[in-house]
């Protein structure tokens, strides 16, 4: 929720008049863009190298008179060169002494791969040196260069690194987040900042998590860069170059050879961490608002849902629920524990599920015992002074968890379990935890214990922003990066604060929200052990995926937020995190009753799906629109049907780290109309989603790659020709295709995901230009982590269905029952494993539907259609 509830939007800027401040500072001391000309910085020399048997070290040495551009320069280097796995290389630059901070292995640790010799890898590293720039290097694919600071100097400083690779001419770069942005990155004019942000999702911003990993498309093919540093930092698209402007730490960067974008991402979640199991009922519809007044009326919502038939999956409660907002509490009058008891029965007496929210920050009282318990064990970050830092959120006065000190973990899942034992609640929101703060610096030090400020964007007039300390180079670092704020500590924990290993926030400020979701999702495991957590984090970082989900926070109800979800999804399949959706209909602003119904039918497909609305603005559940409940029910009847090839391609997650939504680009990234195309998604490789995105459209014109595409209701195809075609799209209808070659699994649709599980197996068999089509399905309980597992093979071709079975044990209790053969006639008999079936035959629009089959899916099968 971050200052977004009641801050709104005033939280572009902390103080009235920010922004000029934030402008001017900037100018005078980072400037816009790459500079055209190197500066007067001497670069390195290298050393000599020393071989190991996956790589080589050396010596870097600086050239010539320090140039103090932003900090001091460091005299002595030392360049590590490994060839981790065929398709991963590493090369990190780091001081000799190893002073500058370096993200700890318990925060994030990363796959060394087994290493390979350098003549086994598919990627290759040379180094030269420039008369100008000194040290420079070189990663090639082949006769491919990747990436090349040949002729960019290395500047290396205490607070500012700045390393520039050049760029061919309009590159397609994707991924540098979390900015809500157009997926394709503007070539000659892009800064991503990453800084962790509690604000709403203001475009082309820094938001809530801090993601560096980029992918590159090059003659069809691509290769990722990804630089593992937790300081703040701006990544520069411009002037044919990719430049990092970091404020400390080292230059620790891993190449990947992909050559397919599946590949990088497989390549880069191996790294990083996969992406975590979720539970089978996280692929339902989830309903939320800020603004809901008692736990009676989150009754009538869930009442009104069933009545309206539409699928409901889990309810969620935002800081409503609280005694005075806050954690671990229950508002005795509107939200009553006895009460939200009761409702949890009646969710799980109905197969439904409850998600409650949770912040960092802790009130600051010792008559709150979750304080006093915290202030005892000493889990508190730190000023400098050894004194309790102190911000102010939701409850006033608030200190925050230090994730770094050696009780936190044991205090925060005391205070969980304590909070479960309650209220067993399905799943957790972890939210404000970049982390957010209403002010700047430890305003609440010198204050009484338990006075309750006003918050700040209340007060007339605002007061005037604190002068800034340019002395203190924690506090304001030479270099200022593109946070949109007058200052880093703003709307944050002050970067001077102290963490128990002796670290400033300003290092580790990224790692925030990280952490706390290690520290949550380890809480789960061990209070449910073998169940699946289910657990949404705003804030992210590299390597996240492994732990949380995540939404896409505070949007707009508007028809370019509708947009640019799609691209933000697409975002964060590159960042290794599956599991993502934005709030559907929009979180700011009163929605129209045309964009929820383009919402919905976008949301519909989105990994994770959920309506939330804002305090202060119209209600927007589904069902309070005739034409936004029907959109609602037809697209996710579409959602629910298509569940055993969601969990399918979640599997694919899991396993391989490959996103479930993903852009036309990734399955056809030789052709080069989609390199730019976040209008349409993907939903696996099979399902294409067409969605309405312009206010008052009544069609949409759809690219159709090569091919045949079948719409998924009326069966008819479209023979793609790599252009647009025209759909009519009214207001309740969205189009969704299946792509010609691929077998899909569903189910018939019900109004949960378990009663949907309890379903019969269907298959839709598109078939090629060919006629032929392959595809697959993974079954296990959906529930524990220890559960025995299928992995089902389908493949068509000659008129024939084989059915093979890959691997596992699981059993299937559902039978495969229905056929639907896309673009196959001429059927009158279906012939089951070299037996006569009774089924049912019907030709429909070119394409035949097979009812009335008992086909056993935990056997091989063969079934030919005569």
């Amino acid at each position: 929720m971050a200052m977004r509830k009641l801050l709104c939007l005033c939280a572009v800027a902390l103080w009235t008049g920010a922004q000029p401040a934030i402008a001017a500072r900037q100018a005078v001391l980072s400037g816009a863009v790459p500079r055209t000309q190197p500066v007067a910085c001497p670069g390195y020399i290298a050393g000599n190298v020393s071989q190991t048997s996956d790589g080589f070290t050396t010596e870097l040495t600086l050239a010539g008179p320090p140039c103090a551009v932003y900090g001091m320069d460091i005299k002595r280097l030392k360049l590590d060169v490994r060839f981790d796995t065929k398709n991963r290389l590493h090369v990190h630059i780091k001081d000799a002494d190893g002073q500058q901070f370096q993200i700890p292995d318990s925060v994030i640790p990363l796959d060394s791969g087994h290493g390979v010799r350098n003549a086994s890898s598919n990627l290759r590293f040379d180094h030269f040196h420039d008369g100008l720039s000194g040290f420079g290097f070189r990663v090639s694919r082949g006769d491919q260069v990747i990436f090349d600071t040949v002729g960019h100097p290395l500047i290396f400083e205490d607070q500012y690194i700045e390393i520039t690779s050049s760029l061919p001419a309009d590159a397609n770069i994707y991924g540098m987040g979390e900015s809500p942005d157009f997926f394709r990155r503007n070539p000659a004019n892009t800064i991503k900042t990453l800084w962790n942000r509690g604000s709403p999702d203001l475009f082309q911003q820094n938001v809530y998590g801090s993601h560096s990993i980029y992918m590159e498309l090059r003659d069809s093919l691509f290769h990722g860069v990804y630089l593992h540093n937790s300081h703040g930092m701006d990544i520069v698209l411009a002037n044919g170059t990719i430049q990092y402007r970091v404020l400390g730490g080292t230059a620790d960067f891993y190449f990947f050879g992909g050559p397919s974008a599946l590949d990088v991402i497989d390549q880069y979640t191996e790294l990083v961490g996969r992406p975590s199991r979720i539970p089978y009922w996280a692929l339902g519809f989830h309903n939320c608002r800020y603004g809901y007044k008692s736990v009676y009326e989150v009754n009538d919502v869930i009442a009104n849902y069933s009545k309206a038939n539409i699928p409901l999956e889990v309810a969620w409660t935002d800081i409503d629920y609280m005694d005075r907002t806050l954690d671990f509490t229950f508002d005795p009058v509107n939200f009553p524990l006895a009460e939200m008891q009761k409702q949890l029965a009646y969710l799980h007496k109905r197969g439904q599920k409850m998600v409650l929210i949770t912040d960092p920050a802790i009130l600051y009282n010792s008559s709150y015992e979750v304080y006093a318990r915290g202030h005892e064990q000493d889990v508190f970050i730190k000023n400098p002074d050894g004194s309790e830092f102190i911000g102010q959120v939701w409850p006033g006065y608030t200190v925050f968890p230090d994730w770094f000190a050696p009780n936190t973990s044991s205090w925060w899942s005391g205070e969980l379990k304590r909070y479960f034992d309650q209220l067993p609640i399905d799943g957790m929101w972890i939210d404000m935890n970049e982390a957010a703060s209403f002010c700047t610096g430890s305003c609440g030090t010198g204050k009484p214990a338990g006075s309750i400020p006003p918050y700040p964007w209340t007060l007339d007039p605002q007061p005037p922003h604190r002068i800034l300390d340019s002395n203190n180079k924690l506090l304001v670092p030479p270099y200022a990066i593109h946070n949109q704020e007058v200052e880093l500590s703003d709307l944050t924990i002050e970067t001077t604060a102290r963490h128990a290993n002796g670290v400033s926030e300003y290092h580790v400020h990224n790692l925030y929200g990280h952490m706390e979701s290690k520290a949550t999702h380890d809480f789960l495991v061990n209070y449910r052990p073998n169940q699946r957590p289910f657990i949404l984090s705003r804030s992210t970082f590299a390597g996240s995926g492994a732990l949380v989900s995540h939404w896409t926070g505070d949007n707009s109800a508007t028809w370019k937020d509708l947009h640019i979800s799609i691209a933000s999804a697409f975002d964060f399949g590159i960042f290794g995190i599956p599991m993502v959706g934005a709030d559907i209909c929009g979180f700011f602003g009163n929605t129209t009753e045309e964009l929820c119904a383009r919402w919905i039918e976008v949301g519909a497909f989105y990994p994770f799906s959920r309506v939330h609305s804002a305090l202060n603005y119209a209600p927007q559940e589904i069902y309070r629109w005739a034409t936004v409940a029907e959109a609602g029910r037809r697209a996710l009847s579409v959602r629910y049907a298509l569940l055993p090839y969601f969990y399918t391609n979640y599997q694919r997650s899991v396993e391989n780290g490959w996103p479930v939504t993903r852009p036309l680009l990734f399955e056809f990234p030789h052709v080069p109309a989609v390199a730019d195309n976040d209008r349409q998604l993907l939903v696996g490789a099979s399902i294409l989603v067409s969605p309405v995105l312009v206010e008052g459209a009544t069609s949409v014109g759809a690219f159709f790659p090569a091919g045949l595409w079948y719409d998924w209701y009326d069966y008819s195809v479209i023979k793609g020709t790599n252009d647009n075609v025209i759909l009519s799209a009214p207001l309740e209808h969205v189009n969704v295709h299946v792509r010609g070659g691929k077998i899909v699994p569903t189910q018939e649709p019900a109004m949960t995901t378990a009663d949907s599980r309890k379903n019969d197996f269907s298959l839709i068999v598109a078939a090629d230009e060919h006629g032929a089509a392959a595809g697959e399905l993974y079954v296990d309980d959906g529930e524990t982590f220890d559960t025995a597992a299928r992995w089902v093979q389908f493949s068509y071709a000659d008129k024939s269905l084989s059915i093979g079975q890959r691997s596992g044990k699981f059993k299937i209790s559902q039978p495969l029952s229905k056929l639907v053969l896309l673009g196959v006639t001429g059927i009158s008999n279906v012939v089951v494993n070299d037996s006569n079936s009774n089924a049912n035959v019907k030709t429909v629009n070119g394409s035949t539907v097979i009812t009335g089959l008992s086909v056993d899916l935990n056997a091989k099968s063969i079934i030919k259609f005569n």
